[in-house]
């Protein structure tokens, strides 16, 4: 894979309590905008998702927001990103995203943050993309997620090729740097 073109960060509408949450994320927001990397994100003004929305704008970057039309003002529509694509739910919202990403990253964040994460697994998994997927380990934030996956793996529920499909690194930097490498595995789910 060549290097990505536009990476879609998932991550928190709220801040989280680590100060170090929010400083990632403007730095990842920072980092993508200056290596020419397009972010695309849910598209709010709030949390760490407005945080490194406007770090990449800051940055000369481009920015594409993806928000449903219900959470336009529930997470308050970010009105100064490069393109905002208002969608008619988070079913839509999740599918536009991935189809206008290279690969995904995603920041500490709650339920929706993992909920979008394992759907781009699970579409790894089957087969439906080829893109890397990263994790953000801040302050060691995904270490109880990774134990999970790693007991997925030792119960037979998850092979560890797939497990494998989940980069972790506390510097998005190095995630951004395996990306270019990526091989996803040879096989999807279910290929016969």
């Amino acid at each position: 894979m060549a290097a990505p073109r536009r990476v879609c960060v998932f991550c928190g509408s709220s801040m989280g309590f680590d100060p170090r949450y929010a400083d990632e994320a403007r730095a990842l927001g920072t980092l993508l905008a200056e290596r020419g990397i397009g972010l695309v994100y849910g598209g709010a003004s709030v949390g760490t998702m407005g945080v490194v929305a406007d770090a990449a704008l800051a940055a000369g970057g481009e920015v594409i927001g993806v928000i449903p039309e219900a959470l336009g003002s529930v997470e308050i529509a970010h009105a100064g990103l490069t393109e905002l694509h208002v969608v008619a739910d988070m079913h839509q919202r999740k599918a536009k995203m991935a189809a206008l990403s290279d690969g995904f990253l995603a920041l500490p964040g709650g339920a929706g943050t993992l909920e979008e994460l394992f759907e781009v697994w699970t579409w790894a998994q089957l087969g439906l993309h080829e893109k890397p997927i990263g994790l953000v380990d801040v302050g060691g934030y995904y270490a109880p997620l990774l134990k999970f996956a790693d007991h997925m793996v030792s119960e037979g529920f998850l092979s560890a090729g797939y497990r494998d499909m989940l980069k972790i690194d506390s510097d998005a930097s190095v995630l951004l740097d395996a990306f270019a490498d990526y091989v996803p595995p040879p096989r999807p789910k279910w290929a016969k």
